[in-house]
């Protein structure tokens, strides 16, 4: 099994190697790219995104600022946007439903070390998904954590630590998030 495979199948992985930097510096040219057109180059922005991504809507904004790994594990849906500084460590697969609204300088992160020093020192982690529904808002400076799934219509209140599954129809917030009401 190739390291880009152990990788995709979630198991420990070593991001070093030669096919992977590669694939993250391709990542971070194209950023890089995105990052400095002018607000007005609409079209480029779009077709860029949709090299950079690995599937996207019809209909999507990604505002300046924005950060991945690789884009080819990160999926949006209709009607995405995603406000300035998003960062979206995409080692495994980052999945956004349709009308799914990202405020300002939010995180979501599939890569996580080992907790064993010795195993961490090697350099190898691991990556894990992360699905959100559909209709979700998520507030600003939010953190989603590795292996966690947001339900539809949820709102994720700003500030959280999103940790663990949180369910559809439901207001969460918190560091740890946890589920606040029902909608």
């Amino acid at each position: 099994m190739t390291e880009k495979e152990k990788m995709l199948a979630g198991l420990l992985y070593d991001p070093s190697i030669h096919l992977l930097a590669n694939d993250r510096l391709y990542a971070q040219d194209l950023c890089f790219q995105l990052n400095q057109l002018s607000p007005l180059a609409e079209k480029q922005r779009y077709q860029l995104f949709q090299t950079l991504l690995g599937k996207t809507g019809e209909q999507f904004t990604i505002m300046p600022g924005f950060q991945c790994d690789y884009g080819y594990n990160i999926e949006i849906g209709e009607n995405f946007f995603a406000n300035f500084n998003c960062i979206m460590l995409d080692a495994a697969k980052i999945t956004f439903g349709d009308n799914v609204l990202v405020a300002p300088n939010c995180g979501f992160y599939t890569s996580g070390h080992p907790l064993d020093s010795q195993t961490r020192c090697r350099g190898l982690e691991f990556a894990k998904p992360i699905t959100i529904g559909h209709n979700v808002w998520i507030g600003g400076n939010v953190i989603i954590l590795p292996n966690v799934t947001i339900g539809d219509n949820t709102v994720i209140a700003a500030g959280s630590i999103v940790d663990r599954d949180i369910p559809s129809n439901v207001v969460a917030m918190g560091a740890p998030c946890r589920e606040y009401k029902t909608l």
